[in-house]
């Protein structure tokens, strides 16, 4: 008799070819590998009643089953019909009893702002794309890419555009720095960073001059319109402040848990801005699960792709990178790491140094950080992890992601509540390593202190610490950024302490600085944007770590480009401060 059959009872075949013998066990349950798996009951309704009510529950299933499309148009215009009910209901109102001015940040004004946005979206998904979509992408956005890429080919174009765009650029600084000339002291830092980025290039030969050019253009541009123009600034204020009003929320989970005088009273970090990681965390899941986060992510970098000619995953990498975590973002091109030269390698790792994640914005906005100021840092920081990446290590290798090989990532999760679920477990590793980093890395600095403290007292100084060795190094780097001379040895402690030790400390030291009237308007926000990155050895060593675990062939890699990686982070994040402290208006310094 063959082995895989039996001599009595049933049996149930397993996916290796086994059979598992079920005659002496329970018939509502059978072990298949190692699982329970439960038959379903025979079950004959006895009375009138009970066939009654299975007649009805099986009609209502049917019915529902073979009118879901039906189901679902209505249900699309019933929630239309209560938004849009609710919306005019919100106009009476404001028309007839509200004495508030229409503003798109507050009242009304941002019912109209939001209501905008998410119909947008909707009319995109539903009509446009549906419809449209494939033609778009053929005769339009198709054409436009082969239009940039022959344009760029021709050198006398190059040229032209390169000189007008300086031009431009030029005249602008002129006019607009004339009554404060010591503003140009930060285009000074631009200059010197990028040239030191091309000193220390692997390949000065090979550098994609497009790349460069127009990552710095696109980084400038941004801080035109968010930093410079009024209106920019003004919206990227009331995005801000709804962000940080967003994540405030969290603060009652954490007072439901903790109690009110640990998170409100007392204010303990632990326990008050901590807890946020747990509600933001959850909503990043959340997002990632519907495919709204990587659908934005993909586009944003598409689009960044055919502006600076890089790939289409060092694209998407520099965009996530502004919205997630340096590990988090990393999950959108996994399937695509085993594949990656070590140029894209670099700029993964680079443009991860150079942001911080949006889960942890809290906390920094509890040291006194500007809301506005760290958003944006990090979005300023994505066109320029591209810019100064490729110049420090180009592209030696012909790549092997296209713009056709990226699809978005599928989650795992089966619902939206698995999601929401696992993204708030996901936090307490997030929360436990920010713990555990500020505890060990305190005590370390203030180890060191003592170290030095006693070394100096044999020499006669005995207020030598980490700060002041950081304070001296730092200051030429400080002043090339713009810093008032008189400040640029307590920014370059804060610089020190960020590079070294981590940018929660640097945060929260320039909290204390801030606070004891040491820093100036002007220092405060160069000092903001300077330590706006996870450029720090625990950083580097999360880095590495995920990586290695989503890629073990990139391992030797990513050892041999991690310290250039490294500095490169630390240059993006300087040069985004230059370029801060170049174009804020001096009257917004006060």
């Amino acid at each position: 008799m063959d082995s895989n059959t039996t001599t009595h009872g049933r049996t149930n075949g397993t996916t290796d070819g086994t059979r598992v013998e079920m005659g002496d066990m329970p018939k509502k349950e059978a072990i298949v590998k190692g699982e329970i798996t439960h038959e379903k009951l025979d079950y004959e309704p006895t009375s009138w009643f009970e066939v009654t009510l299975s007649k009805v529950g099986g009609s209502a299933e049917d019915f529902v089953k073979k009118n879901s499309s039906a189901m679902k148009t209505i249900t699309i215009f019933v929630l239309n019909g209560l938004v849009i009910g609710f919306f005019f209901g919100c106009l009476y109102y404001w028309l007839n009893y509200s004495n508030e001015p229409l503003e798109l940040c507050n009242g009304f004004g941002s019912l109209i702002a939001l209501l905008s946005i998410i119909y947008f979206f909707v009319i995109y998904f539903q009509v446009v794309k549906r419809y449209f979509g494939k033609w778009f992408e053929s005769n339009v956005w198709t054409r436009v890419e082969d239009l940039a890429e022959n344009l760029w080919k021709f050198v006398l174009f190059r040229w032209c555009f390169s000189l007008v765009i300086l031009a431009a650029i030029g005249l602008f600084l002129y006019f607009d720095t004339k009554d404060s000339p010591e503003r140009l002291i930060s285009l000074l830092g631009l200059i010197v960073i990028l040239l030191l980025g091309f000193v220390f290039s692997s390949s000065p030969g090979r550098i994609k001059w497009r790349t460069v050019s127009m990552g710095l253009l696109l980084q400038f541009i941004f801080g035109l319109i968010f930093i410079r123009w009024d209106s920019g600034r003004l919206a990227l204020q009331c995005f801000s402040d709804k962000v940080a009003t967003f994540l405030s929320y969290g603060v009652d989970g954490g007072a439901f848990v903790f109690g009110e005088l640990l998170v409100r009273t007392e204010g303990v970090f632990a326990f008050s801005t901590l807890p946020v990681i747990f509600f933001f965390s959850m909503l990043v899941e959340v997002l990632f699960f519907w495919g709204a986060l990587q659908w934005f992510c993909l586009k944003l970098g598409h689009m960044l792709r055919v502006a600076t000619s890089t790939t289409v995953c060092e694209s998407v990498i520099a965009v996530a990178n502004v919205f997630l975590g340096q590990s988090e973002s990393v999950l959108i091109i996994k399937p695509y790491l085993s594949l990656l030269t070590p140029s894209e390698i670099h700029v993964v790792m680079a443009s991860g140094f150079a942001t911080v994640s949006g889960t942890i914005l809290a906390a920094y906005i509890a040291f006194g950080a500007e809301p506005a100021h760290l958003v944006t840092a990090s979005v300023m920081s994505a066109p320029a992890a591209l810019c100064l990446a490729k110049l420090v290590l180009p592209e030696t290798r012909r790549s092997l992601t296209t713009v056709h090989n990226i699809q978005p990532v599928q989650t795992e999760d089966q619902s939206t509540l698995s999601a929401a679920t696992r993204g708030a477990t996901n936090g307490i590793s997030l929360v436990l390593n920010i713990i555990a980093n500020l505890v060990a890395f305190v005590a370390f600095v203030a180890f060191i202190n003592g170290v030095l403290g006693y070394c100096g007292g044999l020499l006669g100084n005995p207020d030598i610490n980490l700060e002041w060795i950081f304070g001296k190094i730092f200051i030429p780097l400080c002043w090339l950024m713009g810093v008032p001379w008189e400040e640029c040895e307590h920014v370059g402690t804060l610089v020190g302490l960020k590079t070294v030790v981590n940018e929660f400390v640097a945060y929260q030291r320039m909290g204390e600085m801030k606070n004891a009237g040491l820093l100036s308007s002007r220092g405060e926000l160069i000092a903001t944007y300077a330590l706006c990155g996870f450029t720090n050895p625990a950083s580097a060593g999360i880095m590495i770590g995920a990586i290695s675990a989503m890629a073990p062939n990139q391992r030797e890699t990513l050892s041999s480009v991690a310290i250039r990686a490294f500095f490169t982070g630390c240059g993006i994040c300087f040069m985004t401060a230059c370029i801060a402290g170049l174009l804020m208006p001096e009257d917004s310094f006060g």
